[in-house]
């Protein structure tokens, strides 16, 4: 049996591979692929410091949840490096930035515990989903523990998500892009590098105009 499940599923990735989702697999050829992986590998139910590491290496996330009809909502939650606390190896918790104020992602948790988390590393191609169930905490202690320092924004609560599950996803079909700060640094690098370079050079020109200054002074002592 794959990675130990909780709340009645055999494997973790249960949690998404429902039987119809199953039965959808076996009848378009990837349920002998996917029937392996739960044995051999499965999904993770446990962060390990690998993917507690990307996470909150993440600018930019999203939270699903859906309503008491069953109605998905996707809503994008960014900040700094860091903003996306990994709290222990089955829970994370970030500071719900005050933003248009529509509150349906509050709305849904009420209704509906169940959430899922999308991040997505453009520039390494990778992605990570996560599966669980989320809650709002209104805690001011909490909220100053997860605000990120020196960040101009304003929270009125938390979400504290519980971890089910998680996968990463090969790169397959992920455009490679990269975020403007680190073009930036990579850019002044360069630059960096080019005006030592060009240093170098200088000072590598100066020292031979000044070997051949010596060789045409010996030259001419030397001339009868």
């Amino acid at each position: 049996m794959g990675p130990t499940a909780a709340h009645g599923h055999r494997y973790p990735s249960d949690i998404a591979f429902t039987p119809t989702v199953k039965a959808m697999q076996a009848r378009l050829g990837s349920r002998e692929l996917y029937a392996r992986m739960e044995r051999d590998r499965g999904w993770g139910v446990s962060l390990t410091p690998e993917i507690a590491a990307f996470i909150e290496a993440q600018t930019s996330v999203f939270l699903g949840t859906a309503n008491a009809e069953g109605q998905p909502y996707i809503q994008h939650r960014g900040g700094p490096a860091g903003f996306l606390h990994v709290v222990d190896e089955h829970t994370l918790a970030f500071a719900d930035f005050i933003g248009n104020q529509q509150y349906i992602t509050l709305g849904n948790l009420a209704d509906n515990a169940k959430a899922y988390l999308f991040l997505i590393d453009y520039a390494r191609r990778r992605r990570v989903k996560i599966w669980g169930h989320a809650r709002v905490v209104e805690d001011a202690e909490l909220i100053a523990e997860l605000m990120p320092a020196g960040y101009k924004a304003r929270a009125e609560r938390a979400i504290v998500f519980t971890v089910r599950a998680w996968d990463m996803n090969c790169p397959q079909h992920i455009p490679q892009r990269f975020e403007a700060a680190d073009v930036r640094s990579a850019l002044d690098e360069r630059d960096a590098r080019i005006r030592e370079l060009e240093a170098a050079a200088a000072q590598h020109e100066a020292r031979v105009r000044e070997l051949q200054a010596q060789v045409a002074r010996l030259r001419e002592s030397a001339s009868p």
